[in-house]
């Protein structure tokens, strides 16, 4: 179930399908953008298509040969795209040129192409004759592209930040015991999250108190698929490390984000000597300073998204850092009511609500029982 704005326009819903079926290419596009494509006619939708992987065919030529295979007269259609036609030769040829030879007279579009390379699309087509129209849920659209905007402009990884809390906004009970708050179905959900990132990221106490595995239980495991990296965050390395699952059954996959002091102790050179790698972090007061962790994923291993699986201390402090790109969080109709519970975030001297940090939401669905809600950065 998929809640959009009420009272729609046509416009809008078309696009709104663009959406959709770009969200079903995220976990093989990158570093490409996410694109949806539509076809319509007389106000129903006559083909669609979606970029499916990096290399082929982009979401308007997928559209386009949909179109073709069902005999739909394209020079009567609109077509809906949730990102600015390309207008470069790359592993693909211009859709720009796929558009016009297609006779297509309408173009509508989601969003500009912010790649300097691949903008100006719009343009060559209305200098064609081609009809154009943009900004048409310009923001859900730019939403697809956030990932691909942090890969443009910035050197390091995309930040998903996953969490799953009762209506009071807690993440466990007081005890301690291991409890799933959320539903199976967000469950298997998250195994998707899983599935399109290149590393898992938790603190150094869900390490101690889960003893985790973060790979991905797809079953099947999509084709080609490796395990994420485990990336540990703490300012305390596990002395007992043999306990763990992430330090012994999957040590060539773990990572330790830890300072500079805990780098250079007996117990971080027992966990070299195992093959887990040691990545010391500057540190500002008690609190390591994340985004050269990010940065240092892309650059070594080419990872392009994270995905933050860890307690509400680790939740703020990347949200402090300003290092959530998107916070996934599963919301299950559930309600603790005790003040000691953990809450989804923890650890931020703010008191004035004035003064807290402000997203907005991107996303809402229905997965199972609970509420699943994507925010993104308020001005992002």
């Amino acid at each position: 179930m998929h809640f959009y704005p009420s009272n729609p326009s046509s416009d809008d819903k078309f696009m709104a399908r663009a959406v959709e079926l770009a969200l079903r290419g995220r976990s093989r596009t990158a570093p490409n953008p996410s694109v949806g494509a539509v076809m319509v006619r007389d106000g129903l939708i006559v083909a669609e298509g979606y970029h499916r992987f990096c290399g082929g065919p982009h979401a308007e030529r997928e559209c386009i040969a949909d179109a073709k295979s069902r005999s739909v007269d394209m020079t009567k259609c609109t077509m809906f795209v949730t990102l600015e036609p390309c207008n470069h030769f790359g592993k693909t040829p211009p859709c720009t040129e796929g558009i016009i030879e297609a006779g297509i007279p309408h173009i509508v579009v989601g969003t500009r192409d912010p790649n300097p390379k691949a903008a100006g699309g719009l343009e060559y087509l209305e200098s064609k004759g081609v009809k154009v129209e943009s900004g048409i849920l310009e923001e859900q659209c730019k939403d697809l592209i956030s990932d691909f905007l942090c890969w443009q402009f910035s050197d390091r990884a995309y930040s998903i930040l996953k969490l799953a809390c009762t209506i009071d906004g807690k993440i466990a009970g007081t005890t301690g015991a291991q409890e799933a708050v959320s539903c199976p179905e967000s469950f298997t959900d998250v195994q998707h999250l899983r599935s399109i990132v290149g590393a898992v990221i938790i603190g150094g106490n869900t390490l101690r108190e889960d003893n985790p595995t973060l790979n991905c239980r797809l079953d099947p495991l999509p084709v080609g698929f490796s395990q994420p990296k485990a990336v540990v965050v703490t300012n305390r390395l596990p002395e007992n490390f043999e306990a763990y699952t992430l330090t012994t059954a999957r040590a060539a996959d773990t990572i330790f984000w830890t300072s500079e002091e805990q780098g250079a102790t007996e117990t971080a050179r027992a966990l070299k000597n195992k093959g887990i790698k040691i990545i010391t972090l500057p540190r500002n007061e008690k609190r390591l300073i994340l985004e050269s962790g990010f940065k240092h994923l892309r650059k070594k291993y080419g990872i392009l998204r994270t995905l933050c699986e860890g307690g509400g201390k680790l939740a703020c402090s990347l949200a402090q850092q300003n290092l959530v790109d998107e916070f996934v969080m599963y919301q299950a109709p559930r309600i603790l009511g005790n003040v000691r519970g953990r809450a989804n975030f923890a650890g931020s001297d703010r008191e004035l609500i004035s003064d807290a940090m402000n997203m907005r939401v991107s996303r809402v669905h229905q997965s199972g029982r609970d509420l699943k809600i994507v925010f993104k950065p308020e001005g992002q």
